[in-house]
């Protein structure tokens, strides 16, 4: 099984930088993805950044050039850089892995291991 934590979530105003972690545990395997995806109240969860074992990244439009996700082998994290973050970037960030899944994707049925989320509150 694989164990997802994130943090880092909090509020900021618009035009300002957050990053999102999330510490994975668990077993340790070769082949995986791991993607964040955020809902805000009345909406659908949505795709955000990916990345899969081998490095390939891969970015909803919405927050192409303006968050970056990167991961930190050593210490099993996974990161979402938020930048010239806006009110519509307001939602609960989840963070998601999946271990059959292991080519980058955004569709939230690929995965099967979820974090608990954190809210991040943009205000302009």
């Amino acid at each position: 099984d694989v164990q997802l934590v994130e943090s880092g979530g909090g509020s900021v105003e618009a035009g300002g930088s957050l990053t999102l972690s999330c510490a994975a545990s668990g077993r340790t395997y070769t082949n995986w993805c791991m993607g964040w995806f955020r809902q805000a109240p009345g909406k659908e969860r949505e795709g955000l950044a990916t990345l899969d074992s081998s490095g390939i990244t891969a970015y909803a439009d919405s927050v192409k050039g303006r968050f970056t996700v990167l991961l930190d082998y050593e210490q099993a994290t996974l990161y979402l850089q938020m930048h010239s973050l806006k009110p519509e970037d307001t939602a609960t960030y989840y963070c998601a892995a999946d271990l059959v899944t292991v080519e980058p994707s955004l569709v939230e049925r690929e995965y099967y291991y979820w974090g608990q989320g954190t809210q991040v509150t943009v205000s302009a």
